[in-house]
């Protein structure tokens, strides 16, 4: 049996607590009524202690947290007690892209508003049908030789629809375009295939996505001409797109087997992606009226989900390397490591 305390003898009585077990319970009771007493006056004291140091007491005794705090967001996008990611995970909720994805695209503006002239950028996504372009997309720049892409694209349709008939030859110097951006095989091409008027190729170009397209007069002996051309990064968007959804199986083969596997001097800009990307792209570089440009367009992942179109307008305030350099990583931030 256990032992009681002394001078605690138990008396049974019936429906009443026995005099022993009062007495421990009162003295329970005080004991618990000073240790809380006392608790009351640390809080106090503390709370004296932090009004003096500018904090508010009653923040700080009944929450323990600083009155601001805020919750932030994890990194990996995961929603927050809201059920939804924090505006920091997802700075572009209205793109259509995940949360990785709008990162992504937010890091590669913020890059391109450090860089020499302005760049204007269109990502889609083909699967989902997500766009983000920025604030420059819109802006009228000098095609260089990304307009080569369109030229072979409407050589193809117009040979497709027994309008022209195209020769090994012709088919070579295309591949050229493509393959190592040549300037003659384009110069050739437009003089075989311009028509009388030189407009065969300009009055198919919108067709093709190309609306913004405008030749520009006053730069060569014939207009228009393939090397004097403006548009926008929306168009060549446009134009990317209309090649791998509108081209047939055929056509579209020969294209993308070229833009994929491009010579050196055009491993840059959407190539930028990495080589687990499997990009491929048509280039364009030229110190034009007003400063050098360097545009770049093409596709980007499996089953050329993504597309890239980039026109960067240097504006005298830099050259082929800065451009290059903008261009390439501005694409390695969008999909490097994507894949």
């Amino acid at each position: 049996m256990g032992r009681h305390p002394v001078g605690c003898r138990p008396t049974r009585v019936r429906g009443l607590l026995n005099r022993c077990h009062a007495s421990r319970i009162r003295d329970s009771l005080a004991a618990v009524i000073q240790r809380v007493l006392r608790g009351v006056t640390v809080v106090a004291v503390l709370g004296l202690w932090l009004a003096g140091c500018g904090a508010d007491p009653t923040t700080a005794a009944t929450t323990g947290v600083p009155h601001h705090a805020v919750a932030l967001p994890s990194a990996s996008g995961s929603p927050g007690a809201s059920g939804s990611p924090g505006r920091e995970d997802c700075p572009l909720p209205q793109s259509g892209f995940d949360c990785d994805f709008q990162r992504r695209l937010a890091a590669a503006q913020a890059y391109a508003s450090t860089r020499p002239g302005t760049v204007g950028i269109v990502v889609r996504d083909r699967q989902t049908g997500a766009v983000w372009r920025n604030d420059h997309a819109g802006d009228m720049t000098w095609t260089a030789s990304t307009i080569k892409l369109a030229m072979v694209v409407d050589l193809l349709r117009r040979h497709r629809e027994h309008a022209i008939t195209l020769s090994t030859h012709d088919r070579d110097q295309m591949a050229a375009m493509l393959h190592n951006s040549s300037d003659d095989a384009a110069t050739s091409l437009w003089t075989k295939y311009g028509g009388a008027d030189h407009m065969a190729f300009n009055r198919s170009f919108p067709r093709y996505g190309m609306t913004s397209l405008e030749p520009q007069r006053g730069y060569s002996k014939v207009f228009p001409y393939w090397g004097f051309q403006k548009c926008t990064a929306d168009d060549l968007d446009r134009l990317i797109n209309y090649v791998l959804v509108e081209v047939p199986g055929a056509d579209r083969g020969f294209v993308l087997d070229h833009m994929r596997q491009v010579a050196a001097n055009q491993q840059w800009g959407v190539w930028g992606a990495g080589p687990a990307a499997h990009p491929g792209n048509k280039d364009g570089w030229s110190d034009e009226d007003g400063g050098w440009v360097m545009n770049s367009v093409g596709f980007v992942g499996p089953g050329e989900r993504y597309t890239l179109a980039i026109m960067n307008n240097l504006a005298g305030r830099g050259g082929y390397d800065e451009g290059r350099q903008t261009d390439t990583e501005i694409a390695r931030l969008i999909f490097a490591g994507r894949f």
